[in-house]
């Protein structure tokens, strides 16, 4: 990503999910530098770093697919922690095969919009709750709450997004039902502070990206279809 991308990406505006806390800490920053207390002064400026720090979480830059459909995309920002051989989640029904399954953690700092990995119709979705582990841990697929979206594609494949808390993550968002129809890059959710978006493919079809590597949601190829 050039210097420009960054910088735009950085100062893009924030997901309509930021308002509340904008509205929130916005208002005691305003309540805080009205009145003449020490102590409301105080909260004012610890409002106004959370004011800014909201702006920067939420935000949400545009992204560009590549224009083809044969393509699965990464459906998160982040950092590929593993690439490995998995059972699809038994409540969406893909199966008990492994396929291959691209786990990418969110840090705090990164754009935390989740995004479609290719075009298709939503035709599962399962919610689970669990615990709040670490997200970069293996077990966080298994343990943490999450939540399941199955995406059959034109063919009738299936691959699988899962979004799952982390430790400091602690609400799952979802803006699809099943029976939406979605691009390659539409948005679909997000997850409140930090967490782990797993990338379930369909069979046959293997990853070409490896561990350690960064994601832009809706642009990084994690496979041909």
């Amino acid at each position: 990503m050039s210097l420009i991308q960054s910088i735009k990406s950085v100062l893009a505006p924030p997901h309509r999910a930021a308002f509340p806390f904008l509205a929130l800490t916005g208002g005691l920053t305003l309540l805080g530098r009205a009145t003449p207390w020490r102590a409301t002064r105080i909260i004012g400026n610890l409002a106004l770093g959370g004011f800014g720090f909201c702006l920067y979480f939420f935000r949400d830059p545009k992204r560009f697919p590549p224009a083809r459909t044969d393509l699965a995309l990464a459906s998160a920002d982040g950092r590929v922690v593993s690439v490995e051989l998995a059972t699809p989640p038994a409540a969406l029904g893909m199966g008990s095969e492994p396929v291959w399954r691209v786990a990418t953690f969110l840090s705090v700092l990164n754009v935390h919009i989740n995004r479609m990995p290719a075009a298709g119709t939503v035709t599962k979705i399962a919610y689970h709750a669990g615990q709040f582990l670490n997200a970069s841990l293996d077990k966080a697929s298994d343990l943490n709450e999450r939540n399941e979206v199955r995406l059959t594609l034109e063919d009738g494949r299936h691959l699988a997004v899962v979004q799952i808390a982390g430790l400091i993550a602690r609400r799952i968002v979802c803006y699809v039902d099943e029976g939406s129809v979605v691009e390659p890059g539409d948005r679909f959710g997000l997850i409140r502070f930090g967490s782990r978006t797993d990338l379930y493919l369909p069979p046959g079809v293997t990853p070409l990206v490896s561990t350690g590597q960064i994601m832009v949601g809706g642009e990084t190829v994690i496979a041909h279809l």
